[in-house]
């Protein structure tokens, strides 16, 4: 029973250790996020599908700077037209180191973090409404570690999108669920050499 509480003991710090060593400076991220739910700040909510990948690379320990694609819809409440939403930019992440400005883990294999995105984005809805323009975000969100190198994450993020267009800004609260896989610089190329 000793052996069996030690090794479960060990297994739990290895994850925490392994999470910490997958946002260290040289590694990548790459992911998506797979659902929106959304709070509409101009009109109702509605439900949101998107796809979102995003590439990363950690110029410093807990710090990763890339780009993203958005792509997607939005069916809000009755009697309103379907929205279509894009987007291309950079984005930026950082984690919150344990202990942090009185941020401790939820658990042991998990981090916080903030991220921020900006590019060029907008909305086409079937009526003829449209925004094209800047399109920005910023929120916090939790990275769960379910192995070594794969979170699961919640991001609850301030979304907008201001320009040209019949509107001048469309601005959402969203919440999001997706995934990242996170890679030493020497998988990565690993992976990119299998892929030629």
């Amino acid at each position: 029973m000793k052996k069996l509480i030690f090794a479960g003991i060990l297994a739990v710090t290895g994850l925490a250790t392994t999470a910490n060593a997958q946002i260290q400076q040289g590694n990548w991220m790459v992911g998506s996020t797979l659902a929106t739910s959304n709070f509409g700040l101009n009109s109702g909510a509605g439900y949101d599908f998107s796809i979102q990948p995003r590439a990363a690379y950690f110029i410093k320990d807990n710090v990763a700077v890339g780009g993203y694609v958005k792509l997607g819809f939005l069916k809000p409440g009755k009697g309103q037209s379907t929205q279509f939403n894009y987007a291309v930019g950079a984005l930026g992440r950082y984690f919150l180191s344990p202990g942090e400005k009185g941020v401790d883990n939820l658990l042991n294999h998990g981090r916080w973090f903030l991220e921020g995105n900006v590019g060029i984005g907008g909305t086409s809805v079937e009526n003829g409404i449209s925004t094209t323009g800047l399109d920005f975000g910023a929120g916090p969100g939790y990275s769960y570690f379910i192995t070594p190198n794969i979170g699961v994450e919640g991001l609850v993020k301030y979304n907008g999108v201001t320009g040209f267009g019949n509107e001048g800004l469309t601005s959402k609260i969203s919440f999001n669920i997706g995934f990242s896989i996170y890679l030493p610089t020497s998988k990565a190329k690993e992976v990119a050499r299998d892929m030629k």
